[in-house]
């Protein structure tokens, strides 16, 4: 039951967004150039716009500033930007549809790699039973190995 709530609350955590986790919030909705250079990819370097100095990726910055002075939102410029080039231009994968699995998929690697430890761990731990072989000693045996471990003390 406790692992249950705990896989429940890691889920939780992870699907609901961060508050504030987006610049734009903090100055009216309005993103800045650099935000979203890091959300963006350059189609020929395939690295972010802020890691990139091609012509393409200069020319979608100017146009990503365009847009921002023009006052879009955001959404707006990706929407725009993806329906230009493709979705592929974005960064992140869409968390909807089938790029959902992009983001569920590691999660639930990671939950069921935890599982698999803590089953093995639990089963490693628990205490095991003697051996047959180890169980009966014949009596002549063990006395003779006291008496061999009492000369090996007085020596």
């Amino acid at each position: 039951m406790r692992l249950l709530v705990a896989v429940l609350v890691v889920l939780v955590l992870v699907a609901v967004p961060a508050a504030g986790a987006s610049d734009s919030r903090m100055n009216g909705n309005r993103p800045t150039l650099a935000e979203l250079e890091g959300e963006v990819m350059c189609p020929v370097c395939n690295t972010t716009l802020d890691q990139s100095n091609s012509p393409i990726a200069r020319r979608i910055k100017r146009f990503i500033a365009q847009r921002i002075a023009a006052g879009d939102s955001k959404q707006e410029i990706k929407d725009r930007l993806v329906a230009d080039w493709g979705p592929q231009i974005l960064a992140a994968p869409p968390k909807k549809g089938f790029d959902l699995l992009a983001w569920l998929l590691p999660i639930a690697g990671l939950l069921g790699g935890a599982l698999v430890l803590a089953a093995l761990a639990w089963r490693w731990s628990r205490v095991r039973e003697p051996t047959p072989a180890a169980v009966g000693i014949d009596h002549a045996l063990e006395r003779r190995i006291d008496q061999e471990l009492a000369r090996f003390d007085e020596g």
